[in-house]
């Protein structure tokens, strides 16, 4: 495998870098204390083709490789961890649709989000199921031409702003993936707010009574809702938030060094104690290891080897564990200015911790990767 990025690769890389400090960076702060993105934000992803990121040029996406998406990820993660979760949660839908919608669900649905006028949200999480997806209450029943969805989902990342929905119920016991427009009659959301990070991430609950539900709205088939289309969007939503916690490893590691460089204390500067020299170093190697993880998991997903999914479950255990530490020692270093929200350290800590739980806790995926070395080697 060849670990250098590409002509191409680091064409994305310096222009994402640069569209994140202009256009992300400054709102970031911003973002946290409103609890929602700004406008702006959305309006300028719209405008730059990102939100179809994730999606082939024949439906209007931009086509990338997956250690390009990785990139942007990683960059969107450096500069405010709820607008990845926005493009995370987007992708899951939309991939979705493309690799189990029918052909009139994608020529419906595809384009529009590609281009951002529809933006999708992910719905399996509920009140009592959380990892345990199996768990989920909420259910479909058949009525001639369509289905009632009748349940309450949690947690869900831009339930206040989605257009769309990929929402898991259970069909005669059975789990099956529907797609729900927002404008469905019997829809309700309520906005969830005071969130310990990634606070504008416009979480919400949803509620659903009695909604009438087309048959042609159901992704895939009935009983493959968990099996098949969920853990494909999972699988998607992992490797964007590793890719994201390298991001947000990266901006600790830009601010702490900084700090470090101008900060005096007893005569000199930070950077020339020995302990916080051993902090930085411990930040740089643990970050460059995580991305070598995520370019690993990318460059696998690319040649469509199945070993893709256990380097995609690995790259986002370490980053969101080493994210956690890196953020604590950035904390450190800035002592009593990083308890601050005039220091942005303050934040990073408080995302750090709610990626480390998205997408599969840390202990779900020590099991994960347990039981299958116990089975390989």
């Amino acid at each position: 495998m060849q670990i250098e990025l590409n002509s191409e690769q680091i064409k994305w890389k310096e222009e994402f870098r640069e569209f994140v400090d202009t256009e992300i960076v400054p709102y970031a702060k911003e973002n946290d204390r409103q609890e929602k993105l700004a406008p702006e934000i959305i309006k300028k992803l719209k405008q730059k083709g990102y939100m179809g990121s994730m999606l082939p040029k024949e439906y209007g996406g931009m086509g990338l490789d997956w250690i390009a998406l990785g990139i942007f990820n990683e960059e969107l993660g450096r500069g405010c961890s709820s607008v990845r979760s926005l493009l995370t949660v987007h992708g899951m839908v939309a991939l979705s649709i493309l690799r189990w919608g029918t052909k009139e669900q994608k020529e419906s649905f595809l384009p529009q989000m590609a281009k951002g006028e529809k933006i999708g949200a992910f719905a399996l999480t509920e009140p009592e199921a959380g990892s345990d997806s199996q768990s989920i209450k909420s259910t479909a029943t058949l009525y001639e031409n369509h289905y009632t969805i009748n349940g309450h989902k949690k947690w869900i990342t831009m339930g206040q702003i989605a257009d769309v929905f990929l929402v898991f119920v259970k069909y005669d016991g059975q789990p099956t993936a529907f797609l729900i427009d927002r404008e469905t009659e019997g829809f309700i959301q309520k906005p969830i707010s005071g969130l310990i990070g990634a606070r504008a991430t416009m979480n919400a609950e949803l509620y659903f009574n009695h909604c009438k539900i087309p048959q042609k709205n159901v992704i895939g088939s009935i009983g493959t809702g968990l099996s098949y289309v969920a853990l494909d969007c999972l699988d998607y939503g992992r490797y964007t938030v590793a890719c994201g916690c390298v991001g947000l490893a990266q901006a600790c590691l830009e601010e702490s060094t900084s700090y470090s460089r101008n900060r005096i204390q007893f005569g000199t500067t930070l950077g020339e104690n020995q302990l916080i020299q051993k902090m930085i170093t411990e930040m740089t190697v643990n970050i460059r290891a995580a991305r070598l993880l995520c370019y690993s998991a990318g460059y696998l997903k690319d040649i469509l080897d199945p070993d893709s999914i256990i380097e995609t479950w690995t790259a986002k255990y370490f980053a969101s564990k080493i994210v956690n530490q890196i953020a604590s020692d950035a904390i450190q270093i800035h002592g009593a200015n990083g308890c601050s929200s005039d220091y942005p350290v303050e934040r990073y800590m408080r995302d750090a911790k709610i990626n480390e739980i998205i997408e599969g806790t840390t202990q779900i995926h020590e099991m994960l990767i347990a039981s299958n070395t116990f089975r390989t080697v």
